[in-house]
């Protein structure tokens, strides 16, 4: 077996859970968005601490991502205070509710060809517009411009730890990474979910 292919093993196995996931309710988080819309349910809303930035779109997102980013933020493997705080006082059952929530709805792209070989490198687990066929990868999709801008210059940077995408950005330049950005947040794809 390759590194490769160990290396995306690795990084599968942990979408896996030991235990049963709670079951969501798209419902049921209504009397808990109250955390969510604040932020991601403004159009155009900028993170304020420690970069500004605008915070992600989620409505139409995989709700394994969602589950998977809110558990990051908790156990301190993704960096951002607030969202850490958040999560730390999320129950499972709460983080299951806001996946069901957010997902619902999800809007279909469209299949343009990739912009170029970065792109196409992308494509491998995002999809060739950035909708993700599968919950183990993100939909990047019509998300904004400078959120996915930051979230490359993260994983590069070490502040978020994934090895898979650790391996993609290492050799992208500063351009490369704002191609991509602007790219991938032109599809059609995530929207502001209130």
């Amino acid at each position: 077996m390759t590194r490769s292919h160990l290396l995306l093993a690795a990084v599968l196995s942990a979408f896996v859970s030991t235990s049963p996931a709670a079951q969501g309710s798209a419902e049921a988080a209504k009397t808990k968005l109250s955390m969510c819309i604040g932020c991601h349910g403004i159009p155009g809303y900028r993170t304020s601490y420690p970069d500004v930035y605008p915070v992600p779109k989620l409505g139409g997102q995989h709700p394994e991502y969602i589950l998977s980013a809110l558990a990051a933020y908790r156990s301190g493997e993704r960096s951002h205070p607030t969202m850490r705080g958040i999560a730390e006082g999320l129950s499972e059952q709460d983080m299951a509710d806001l996946a069901a929530y957010y997902s619902a709805g999800a809007q279909s792209g469209t299949t343009p060809p990739p912009a170029n070989d970065k792109a196409q490198l992308c494509a491998a687990c995002h999809g060739p517009d950035g909708n993700s066929p599968t919950s183990a990868f993100p939909r990047i999709a019509g998300q904004h411009r400078d959120y996915l801008y930051q979230a490359l210059q993260d994983y590069k940077a070490g502040r978020r730890k994934n090895p898979i995408m650790a391996a993609q950005v290492e050799s992208l330049s500063k351009q490369d990474m704002e191609a991509l950005a602007a790219w991938f947040s032109s599809q059609s794809g995530l929207y502001v979910k209130r």
